[in-house]
């Protein structure tokens, strides 16, 4: 796909640089204008190229890809709103945002049906899983673009790939519930109030009752999956991943992993009962 490697972005020399919150990995984001410069990684153009079909699809809730700059970075358009911090604030865990969360990952799927990177591959399957759709693969509170409430856009598509539909969707949930131990939960969040959620989120999503009885289960599943991964990207890239890896989000993975499966009966109750 020439046009894509040669698409070059020309932008004012003194256009002023802002410095972006780092996410886990990617460092060195800046915004500049109404667009954002990131550093190019190798699976930048598969990303380019997704970010293309979804601008022919009419999907307003993703960057478009410009180019890359006179510095080699990328460039995408920026979206207006607010992001998380590291810390959640109080203002992203209403009920009506962790809906449109759920909303908007579905839209997202709609507009990617069909679309099958073939000119620029991803670096490789998420799961074994039959492929369905290329999915976000890392809806953070952090890369979920706020407006008045809800959720309108998805930023820092940097782990997308084949996957399912459900398995992006947990992984959202995974985040925004969230589904993690107690001792890892933010201050005022209890079983309770999770369950609530994720009930929110499933509604929102439109899981069968299949998928919600099979939730905890594929939740530990993927919960292990995940250590290996991390492991492995932290002995093998370094870097973001290696740092979180010292911080102890292996150890985090697990305990999560342990709670969907102690709580399994609660967690399909909540999601099953009328």
């Amino acid at each position: 796909m020439s046009e894509l490697r040669d698409r070059r972005y020309a932008g004012s020399p003194d256009e002023v640089e802002v410095l972006l919150p780092a996410g886990d990995v990617t460092e060195g984001v800046v915004r500049v204008g109404d667009t954002v410069r990131r550093p190019h990684q190798p699976q930048s153009y598969a990303i380019a190229a997704f970010l293309d079909h979804l601008e022919r699809q009419g999907f307003q809730g993703a960057p478009r890809y410009l180019g890359r700059d006179s510095s080699g970075r990328d460039v995408l358009t920026f979206i207006e709103g607010d992001v998380a911090g590291a810390s959640i604030e109080d203002r992203f865990l209403g009920d009506a945002l962790l809906a449109s969360v759920a909303r908007l990952v579905r839209d997202l799927h709609e507009a990617a049906g069909g679309y099958r990177p073939l000119d620029e591959p991803f670096p490789g399957p998420a799961s074994d899983d039959p492929v369905e759709v290329v999915g976000h693969l890392d809806v953070t509170p952090q890369n979920v673009v706020v407006r008045d409430g809800l959720a309108v856009g998805l930023v820092d598509f940097d782990l997308a790939g084949e996957t399912t539909r459900f398995r992006d969707a947990y992984n959202a949930a995974m985040h925004w519930v969230p589904l993690r131990a107690p001792e890892d939960m933010t201050v005022g969040f209890d079983v309770a109030s999770q369950l609530r959620r994720l009930r929110i989120f499933a509604d929102a999503s439109g899981w069968t009752i299949q998928q919600r009885r099979a939730l905890p289960r594929f939740g530990a599943e993927a919960s292990a999956r995940s250590w290996e991964r991390m492991e492995h990207r932290a002995e093998n890239i370094g870097g973001g991943w290696a740092r979180m890896w010292a911080e102890g989000v292996g150890d985090l993975i697990r305990r999560r992993e342990q709670w969907l499966l102690a709580n399994e009966d609660a967690i399909i109750g909540a999601l099953v009962g009328e």
